[in-house]
């Protein structure tokens, strides 16, 4: 290790160790995790002590980046629950189905307007990379048990959904650019990777996966210990085999974790759970946790190597685009995508706002950014100062705003019983995330 690099770990090292000595201080407070890692990263960046750059680290910082959200993604997949769609189902799907390409078309509109020299295939690139919001920048407002259930679980399963739905296109957007890596795949050979081989090798690594250690642990063969660590191998193998084939490791990721839990909820229920004890969510805490570790690293890497130097090049065009991002092009589209569904005002105006920008974004932000394209540079700094912009804004209303929007229900649902939010709370049953998930 070199002497810079050195200084780089002790430096990770040190923010890592200070916040968690007083994360449960944090967690009460306005400051979120993702504000404090990406504010130190700008501070170890280029713009600060020097201690990480992009053109000099771009393999260790890029390989951190694609772990992360690929352990992420298996995650959201994994954790996404049939009851968040029981009764409330009509607000993800349409999310997904209405509000999200509206959004990804908004902001390729927006970025026309304002960001003169990008080619179309650019523009589109920055409207969906910059379309998948991420619940950990406003944990607080996603998981806060005095919101609505039926906003809580939509909330939730958009941000687990809207990454894979986002993935194949950003491929093909990127293979599509002439003199990126991917281009010489072409876009034919991308979708055949994407849609094809990628899903397929997920499906088969993680059902199996799921099966083996569903019977494995039914017959007491497997300990605690490693039936924890069996997820993060799944994981780490399905992406690896959609990168060595060619293919998104993502998208395997993404579907590995969907049909690892698919399996593991089939098998037999093992007898060693104990009561109350969740035996899916015991299972993933684990990599859940590693997943939430590595997300913290790549916040403070995309501080360093993105938005630090995107801030030494911001101008009035990038910060309207973030701005108009954040608000008109998330919330106009939700607007649209729950016209008739007869929620409330507040609840509609809560769910356009809280749709933050995060660890796909600046993921993606930084695969973008690492191209040796023309417009490379220009699409780097509108993501990561969107991206940045929303870590902030997200981070420090999500306590006040759902604290107020949570008396809001309450009340509305005292004088209402009969209110369009209140329907799944009407349903008994109602599964409750598992307290290292609401965290």
């Amino acid at each position: 290790m070199s002497g810079s690099g050195g200084w780089a770990v002790a430096a990770v090292s040190a923010v890592t160790g200070g916040y968690a000595l007083v994360s449960r201080r944090l967690a009460a407070t306005v400051v979120s995790a993702p504000m404090v890692f990406t504010a130190a990263g700008v501070l170890i960046g280029p713009v600060g002590l020097g201690l990480l750059d992009l053109e000099r680290d771009t393999g260790p910082v890029l390989a951190l980046a694609e772990v992360a959200l690929a352990l992420v993604l298996f995650t959201d997949a994994a954790t996404v629950r049939s009851e968040e769609f029981r009764n409330g189902w009509f607000l993800p799907v349409r999310l997904l189905s209405v509000g999200l390409p509206l959004t990804i078309a908004g902001g390729g509109l927006l970025a026309w307007a304002l960001l003169p020299g990008l080619t179309g295939w650019e523009l589109l690139l920055v409207g969906v990379v910059l379309a998948p919001t991420d619940a950990s920048v406003g944990k607080a407002a996603v998981f806060a048990r005095r919101i609505p259930a039926v906003v809580r679980h939509g909330l939730n399963a958009e941000c687990g959904l809207n990454e894979c739905l986002v993935l194949p296109v950003f491929a093909v957007l990127l293979a599509g650019l002439p003199g990126t890596a991917a281009s010489h795949q072409g876009v034919a050979g991308i979708l055949r990777q994407v849609l094809l081989l990628s899903p397929a090798l997920g499906l088969a690594t993680g059902g199996l996966g799921g099966v083996l250690l569903s019977r494995s642990w039914g017959a007491g063969r497997v300990t605690d210990d490693w039936r924890r660590i069996l997820p993060l191998a799944l994981a780490a193998g399905a992406g690896a085999l959609a990168a060595a084939t060619g293919g998104s490791p993502f998208v395997a990721a993404w579907v590995a974790g969907f049909a690892f839990a698919a399996a593991l909820r089939a098998g037999p229920s093992p007898e060693a759970v104990p009561a109350g004890q969740d035996a899916e969510d015991d299972t993933l805490e684990s990599v859940e946790h590693l997943a939430a570790f590595l997300a913290s690293l790549t916040f403070l890497v995309f501080g360093a190597v993105l938005l630090g130097p995107a801030l030494q090049h911001l101008s009035l065009h990038v910060l309207a685009y973030a701005v108009l991002s954040l608000t008109a092009v998330r919330m106009l589209p939700t607007a649209l995508a729950l016209a008739g569904s007869r929620l409330s005002p507040p609840t509609l105006a809560y769910t356009g706002w809280f749709g933050p920008r995060g660890l796909p974004s600046l993921v993606l932000g930084l695969l973008v950014a690492a191209e040796k394209v023309p417009g490379a540079r220009l699409m780097g700094t509108v993501i990561a100062v969107t991206v940045g912009l929303g870590i902030l804004l997200h981070g420090v209303s999500s306590v006040p705003l759902a604290d107020r929007y949570g008396r809001w229900y309450e009340q509305a649902k005292a004088r209402r019983p009969s209110l369009r939010e209140a329907v799944s709370d009407r349903v008994t049953g109602e599964h409750v995330l598992p307290e290292w998930k609401n965290r």
